[in-house]
């Protein structure tokens, strides 16, 4: 398994990573479907013992996913295995609780306590700021900050992430933030990273990236032959590309120009959709959502860097189809 070093936090992880939003299984906030369909507990659980086995070693999660389903899955798994070969990663954020705004303080102290028991963890590597909304004029974002400093203080958590799906966004208050650890939305449809400043800003100051939604959802994976919706409870509900017929057809297209360009790689389409990700960018990882064994054994596959002159073929490939 090939690993990264993970910028100023020094830490070795697979350059495949394991993302577990799919492992909380359906979910809705309110009328939104924020989770997953099709999923299997046992399947998810031996999903993680494998990756394990595989050399996945960075595990990421959240406190929402699943309402906590994904940490307490992953908590009866670290009874398993070596937690000290694992860099485990979980967020804060988007539950705001009782309160009238995203990141209060002692709601974020609660959620962070919460996370630490469903996991069975006394520290977590890396801990999430979710996502950039401080509230108007980032009039919470102080509090925040300070709270994730307190909770570094006290041994809680070793180092603090930024995650968004905007990488604009992350730019607008990562210099206030300073994180170690970055996680934008990236996909070769949708790749703000380098025209948003955030690759500039990453090499500049040393920190990881953790690169989340690499297949979109797995729409780039070009399976699907015609507009698919999907059961209530599942995230994909909320994304229309997948009632768009042309394109659809078109990333079908793709996957076959794929499959014959890295025809010798055994799963050439994901390691063609994947693999430009990590390419132009030395500290970054994938985050991959591995939910049996199955797809453990397809992501430890494609954790190998790409050539230059393939990854400048691949993006041309998708280039009109995004917002890259």
């Amino acid at each position: 398994m090939e690993t990264v070093r993970f910028g100023r936090t020094g830490l070795e992880v697979s350059l495949i990573s394991l993302g577990t939003w799919s492992h909380g299984g359906p979910n809705k906030a309110g009328e939104r479907s924020v989770g997953w369909s099709g999923y299997d507990r046992d399947q998810s659980k031996q999903g993680l013992i494998d990756a394990f086995d595989e050399g996945i070693n960075h595990w990421d999660t959240a406190d929402v996913y699943g309402g906590g389903r994904s940490e307490e899955l992953i908590g009866e798994v670290l009874k398993q295995v070596d937690r000290s070969e694992l860099v485990l990663a979980s967020k804060v954020g988007w539950d705001p609780g009782p309160h009238e705004h995203f990141y209060h303080p002692e709601w974020m102290r609660s959620q962070l306590q919460g996370s630490l028991v469903r996991l069975g963890t006394e520290v977590l590597d890396i801990y999430y700021l979710h996502h950039c909304d401080f509230g108007p004029d980032n009039s919470y974002f102080d509090d925040a900050i300070a709270a994730m400093l307190r909770f570094k203080e006290e041994g809680l958590i070793r180092h603090i992430g930024l995650s968004d799906w905007s990488a604009s966004r992350i730019m607008s208050v990562i210099d206030r933030v300073n994180p170690d650890v970055v996680q934008p939305y990236r996909n070769l449809m949708d790749d703000d990273y380098e025209s948003s400043g955030l690759k500039g800003w990453i090499e500049e100051h040393d920190a990881g990236v953790a690169f989340f939604s690499p297949l979109k959802h797995g729409l780039l994976l070009g399976k699907y032959d015609e507009p698919v919706s999907f059961p209530d409870g599942d995230f994909r509900q909320n994304v229309p590309e997948f009632m768009d017929a042309s394109l659809l057809e078109r990333l079908s297209a793709n996957k076959r120009h794929l499959m014959e360009r890295f025809s010798e790689h055994p799963n050439p389409v994901l390691y063609g959709v994947v693999g430009p990700l990590t390419e132009d960018s030395r500290s970054s990882c994938v985050l991959m959502g591995q939910r049996n064994p199955a797809q453990v054994r397809s992501a430890a596959s494609v954790a190998m860097r790409m050539s230059q002159e393939d990854a400048s073929w691949v993006r041309q490939l998708f280039s009109d189809l995004g917002t890259s």
